[in-house]
């Protein structure tokens, strides 16, 4: 790799002399370094990445496309890590030129000019004597560009020069450089809160707040003020008034359409009410993406970065934050593991740099793990419940108890539907329980309070519960201590907690250990646990529809298979064997916060607290729950319940093995935990009601999905129209000659709808295998037209970054499932066309038969199928300008299902032909572009 020097005023500029490669579905842009352009079919471009370094945006993506698995490459996306941590930016040509104020590429050869540019501008970038630098980034390059043979960091001499030190920092010392926790600041214990008050928020005082965050707008820019936001605000206030019986919220089941802008409807009353009583309101979401929406609507109340941070704080378990102990020791293995320099170069610059250390969903670059590799960058999270809690000496300065003590002191608490129901059913890290919730995306409370409350005795379970009492086993490489060494100082001094100890370490050989999955696969389990998962997994294969078949399998636990229900005595007993000195040590070591009051310090008593809550949860909780099921084998199952045995696949391999339990109605656990302890919530969404025209059918699916129904006083009904235009602003066709079971016709017809489109379109799917036989058949036409092609489960990139890229690309296609459809927020003309396989009935599995007998039968069916509909549809129009088409490529789709969509819109059944040209008509692009919604 050869290197031209350019001149800048102050430093150094040094640019890689070296081709720039973008690969397409079917062809690459090969761009040399001399200017010239040359367009190649991809064996070519593979045949080249053998040959030399080349210039690339995502390597691993490129990789994929070319089919080829190594080859040497400077990537851009690891030079914008570096020099612009824990910014955003999507990871494609264009999303570096947005990021970096560039020229807007248009087609693959101005992709490929884009990467020179960007590589100029970033480089660029670090020559500014000015910029802030919170970790050292000469010593760190110098050290990533030093790794071991085929490992040294490309980008190492190009940044080391523009950073004015080619040579590197003096005298080479540079590992310390990577303990950027040096330089963290420390968090502050606080008093404890006082119990908020109960004054009331009325509506007229929600509508004053309103106008004035209104007012406030975001950068200067205030939003136009909506008689039904304000009508909204009113309605949701009731949630923040005094409840009058012990047990049970003022609960407000608020439908808000799109556009009606629920979000600052319900801050408005919400952030008054936290001021006025000096609480914290929790704000509840479903997905990550809304989680920071609100966390930027709330830029209009706080605009000083500062309070903000006092005042609102993003809440989500551990095992979303960086580990700085995790980090440590990571960094300490670089001596004998230098492959990993440039991985841990790329962590410690982002850790020194983001606001809360939160790699989901935060400003932790999505995409990274994917470039550098999962093993020193999502896995330094604490992912495996081992926190020593006050005993790391970087507890003073943890990401994560930094965040839950601001939370405990903030106005608004933003966190998720699983941290808040969990939290209510154990007890969690607060010191008090919040008592005013709001579920945004109330329509997924169902479907987390399935979640939450689930039993589930598999391997992949049982195996992790091992894994935490006995740490690492087998000469493998991990700080996994397990519960001795993480308790031994606490009960060095107490003889019966010490055996108590000894005792659980010997239990819990019992349960599942490494190789596990390849015993099962040989039938060769040892230990109970083994033993009993080799009979489920019997009977699973014995019983199952379509055992051959690429999906999951799955049967009833009616009548065992010869020698299961033995297994599940033994098992039973081994369980019971376990849970016993957990449950006792975790009395012992509750006592000692009485017995020995005097001696201990603040650390010590959380540090205990925190023991005594994981000894309850995994011991008292999880483990009773796994006898209970054990026991009811051979029996009729509990009343509330449906249980069943199954296999987890993934494309044909077997994931995990095991019992299943869940309730038919989830929201029965959730009213009983979060409910009876708040004094307020509201439940919201834009699909909260069901579309059968019957309102009060449609309301008692609402209380139903919500729990509502469960609730001793009746909860406040609000429904609020979204202010935009369906009728005039959207076309609904079901396409009546595409046989779906064609997978060429049904190609055939997202190739030609997303032509007529122009992209802007989104293909969902109900099943995986339809997708990527799509994708395979329409990506090239789509390409040669200028309209790239994404597809989950195909490009090898998460969700959440390709529906960034998708948002950031007008022309771009995606592909996807319910993951998709839940978690995309696209306005404007980037996504204009939805295109559905076939009507999204529910997945006729023993879960969902056992509800659809409790809620009824084919109506809860329906019931279910046009929320999936309604969602989808709801992803089209998000500002009042917008305009979309939303095409089911099914015949077979019932008229009752209509209701899914707004009132005005019309049905319309048509042929493929007529369908392709009624969408290249009404998308054509409008003159003028709206603006977005406030």
């Amino acid at each position: 790799m050869d290197i031209v020097q350019s001149p800048a005023p102050s430093r150094r500029l040094l640019l890689p002399d070296v081709p720039a490669l973008v690969a397409g579905a079917r062809r690459a842009v090969w761009l040399t370094a001399d200017g010239e352009i040359d367009t190649i079919d991809l064996d070519e471009a593979r045949r080249r990445l053998q040959r030399e370094t080349l210039l690339v945006c995502h390597a691993r993506a490129l990789g994929r496309r070319v089919n080829a698995d190594r080859f040497a490459a400077l990537d851009l996306l690891e030079l914008f890590a570096f020099v612009h941590p824990a910014r955003f930016v999507v990871p494609t040509p264009r999303g570096l030129a947005e990021a970096l104020g560039l020229p807007k590429p248009d087609g693959a050869e101005d992709d490929a000019l884009t990467l020179i540019r960007a590589t100029r501008q970033l480089l660029t970038d670090l020559t500014d004597p000015e910029r802030e630098e919170k970790s050292d980034p000469v010593a760190i390059a110098w050290y990533m560009g030093a790794g071991a043979q085929g490992y040294a960091w490309g980008w190492a001499p190009f940044v080391l020069s523009a950073l004015g030190a080619p040579n590197g920092p003096p005298g080479r010392r540079a590992l310390g450089a990577f303990q950027v926790w040096k330089r963290l600041p420390e968090w502050e214990e606080g008093a404890p809160e006082p119990p908020p008050g109960q004054v009331a928020v009325h509506a007229n005082d929600a509508r004053r707040r309103l106008a004035d965050l209104l007012q406030a707008g975001i950068r200067g820019k205030a939003a136009e003020p909506r008689p039904q936001q304000s009508d909204y605000a009113s309605a949701v206030s009731t949630a923040f008034t005094p409840r009058n019986y012990p047990g049970t919220p003022n609960l407000v089941l608020a439908e808000a359409g799109t556009g009606v802008g629920k979000t600052l409807g319900y801050l408005a009353p919400a952030s008054l009410w936290a001021e006025i009583n000096r609480g914290s309101v929790w704000i509840s979401t479903y997905t990550r993406n809304l989680q920071h929406q609100i966390d930027g609507e709330l830029d209009r109340l706080h605009a000083d970065p500062e309070v903000k941070a006092r005042k609102v704080v993003l809440r989500k378990g551990r095992e979303n934050y960086l580990c700085l102990l995790n980090l440590e020791e990571a960094v300490a293995t670089l001596p004998s593991m230098p492959a990993y320099a440039t991985a841990l170069g790329l962590m410690v610059r982002w850790a020194a740099a983001t606001r809360d250390g939160d790699m989901q969903g935060g400003d932790f670059p999505g995409w990274l793990p994917g470039l550098v590799g999962r093993a020193r960058t999502v896995t330094l999270a604490d992912r495996r419940g081992e926190c020593i809690y006050s005993a790391c000496q970087h507890y003073r300065k943890c990401f994560i108890e930094n965040t839950i003590r601001r939370a405990r002191k903030a106005d608004i608490v933003i966190a998720n539907h699983a941290l808040v129901m969990i939290q209510a059913a154990l007890g969690g890290e607060e010191t008090t329980a919040p008592t005013r919730y709001v579920f945004d995306e109330g329509h997924h409370v169902f479907d987390a309070a399935d979640s939450a409350f689930a039993g589930h005795l598999t391997a992949q379970e049982t195996a992790e519960l091992r894994r935490w009492l006995l740490g690492a086993e087998g000469g493998r490489s991990s700080r996994a201590r397990g519960l001795k060494r993480r308790v031994e100082d606490l009960v060095a001094a107490d003889e019966d907690s010490a055996a108590l100890v000894d005792d659980v370490v010997m239990a819990a050989r019992a349960l599942p250990g490494e190789g596990w999955s390849n015993r099962l696969t040989d039938q060769m389990g040892t230990g109970a646990a083994e033993a009993f998962l080799l009979m489920v997994r019997r009977q699973v294969h014995a019983r199952a529809h379509g055992r051959d078949s690429f999906y999951s399998l799955e049967t009833e636990t009616a009548d065992p298979v010869d020698g299961l229900e033995a297994a599940a005595v033994e098992l039973e007993k081994a369980l019971g064997r376990l849970q016993e000195p957990l449950e006792e040590l975790s009395k012992r070591l509750a006592a000692r916060l009485d017995t020995d009051a005097a001696e201990l310090d603040s650390d010590t008593r959380r540090r205990i607290e925190a023991v005594c809550r994981s000894l309850q949860r995994r011991g008292s909780v999880t483990l009773k729950g796994w006898r209970d099921m054990l026991g009811s084998i051979g029996k009729p199952t509990p009343p509330g319940f449906v249980d069943w045995f199954g296999i987890e696949r993934q494309d044909g391999r077997d994931l995990d093995v095991g019992m299943y339990r869940h309730y038919v109605d989830p929201t029965i656990p959730f009213v009983a935990t979060v409910g009876a302890q708040a004094h307020g919530m509201v439940v919201t969404s834009a699909t909260l009601t069901d579309g059968t025209g019957d309102v009060e059918q449609d309301w008692l699916a609402a209380s139903v999905r919500t729990g509502a129904i469960h609730m001793a006083w009746p909860a406040l009904r609000a429904s609020v129209p979204s202010p935009f235009d369906y009728p005039a602003r959207t076309r609904v066709m079901v396409v009546n000659d595409v046989r779906k079971d064609d997978l060429v016709q049904v190609a055939a017809a997202y190739r030609e709808l997303f032509l007529a489109a122009g992209g802007g379109a989104l293909g969902l799917f109900t099943a995986i295998s339809r997708l990527r036989a799509v994708y395979q058949r329409i990506a090239e036409p789509l390409e040669l037209a200028g309209l790239p092609l994404y597809g989950q489960h195909v490009d090898g990139l998460d969700v959440s970054t390709l529906i960034d890229i998708f948002r950031g690309e007008e022309q771009a296609c995606l592909l996807g499932t319910d993951a998709v459809r839940d978690g995309v927020d696209v306005p404007g003309r980037s996504l204009r066309l939805i295109v559905f396989d076939r009507v999204p009935w529910p997945r006729p599995d023993i879960l969902h038969r056992a509800r659809r007998e409790a809620f009824g039968a084919k109506r809860y069916d329906d019931m279910i199928t046009r929320l999936r509909l309604k969602q989808a549809f709801g992803r089209l129009v998000r500002r009042a300008d917008d305009t979309g088409v939303f095409v089911l490529l099914d015949p077979m789709m019932p008229s009752r299902l209509a209701g899914a969509f707004p009132d005005g819109v019309e049905l319309r059944r048509v042929g493929l032909a007529e369908a392709v040209r009624a969408t290249r008509e009404f998308l054509a692009p409008s003159p003028s572009e709206g603006e977005p919604e406030g």
